[in-house]
């Protein structure tokens, strides 16, 4: 007789309970997975989480460039020697063993690319997450995240945005620089991401672009928003140009207007 090992069932969001915030979490699938040992890939609306017994080994968004991005745009490392053709922490373990890279140094930049995606992935979302069980992902030379570790060091890091700047518009909107009175002065690496501000690229956009991991990019772009440097721009319609004046009694009064100005 053929046994089926059917995986248990994943657990459903209560939208009565709170969603986040200190008496809630960041993502009650995520946990029952972590308490089960589960193994597979959490897929969210702004991410992929994936697990081997409940543990995070790699994660992925969209919004946040990957380690191959973060170690070949400066020139740690060559492009030309990357393993491409590999997932991403299979390339590291590769490149591990090919002694291009420090141990400490791959270690830490992976796990800031993990941290990066995770943040992410837990954003809060419009539709539920999905987990598809299936066989260990590959973790590289390097040990998993707890997902505890991966929901403080996200708590932490919005709670440092908002402390920041509270307004979170500007993290995802297209980005408009703008002119104060009395412009603050701005470090290098806020330069830098203020140069690339031209009312289309995002921040997510503008970290790949100058290889830099997307929260640290935030963190700049809500700084440049408190000094009134850059605001989101805004996506609602100009409202339609009115006809020319052409009222005689109305002409009549622009011409004694500029007649008194004159005196």
């Amino acid at each position: 007789m053929t046994v089926v090992d059917i995986p248990p069932p994943l657990p459903v969001r209560d939208r009565a309970a709170p969603q986040d915030g200190a008496a809630g979490t960041l993502s009650p699938m995520l946990i029952r997975l972590a308490e089960e040992r589960a193994t597979g890939v959490l897929v969210r609306e702004h991410g992929t989480l994936h697990l081997t017994e409940g543990r995070v080994v790699h994660a992925e968004s969209p919004l946040a460039p990957g380690l191959d991005v973060l170690l070949t745009a400066h020139g740690t490392l060559d492009a030309a020697v990357w393993p491409w053709t590999e997932d991403i922490p299979a390339a590291a373990h590769r490149l591990l063993d090919a002694g291009l890279l420090p141990r400490g140094a791959l270690e830490l930049c992976r796990l800031g690319a993990l941290y990066d995606a995770g943040y992410f992935a837990l954003a809060p979302s419009s539709t539920p997450g999905r987990f598809r069980y299936g066989a260990p992902a590959a973790s590289g030379p390097f040990p998993a995240v707890p997902v505890a570790a991966l929901e403080h060091e996200t708590r932490r890091r919005r709670d440092l945005l908002h402390r920041i700047w509270p307004d979170p518009s500007t993290d995802g909107a297209p980005l408009m620089r703008a002119d104060p009175v009395a412009a603050p002065p701005v470090t290098q690496r806020q330069r830098a991401v203020l140069n690339r501000v031209d009312g289309v690229r995002t921040a997510p956009e503008i970290a790949r672009e100058l290889g830099r991991p997307a929260f640290h990019t935030l963190v700049d772009t809500r700084r440049l928003a408190a000094a009134g440097l850059l605001a989101p721009r805004s996506t609602t319609a100009a409202p339609p140009l009115l006809p020319p004046v052409t009222d005689p009694d109305i002409a009549l009064l622009k011409r004694l207007r500029d007649a008194l100005e004159a005196l």
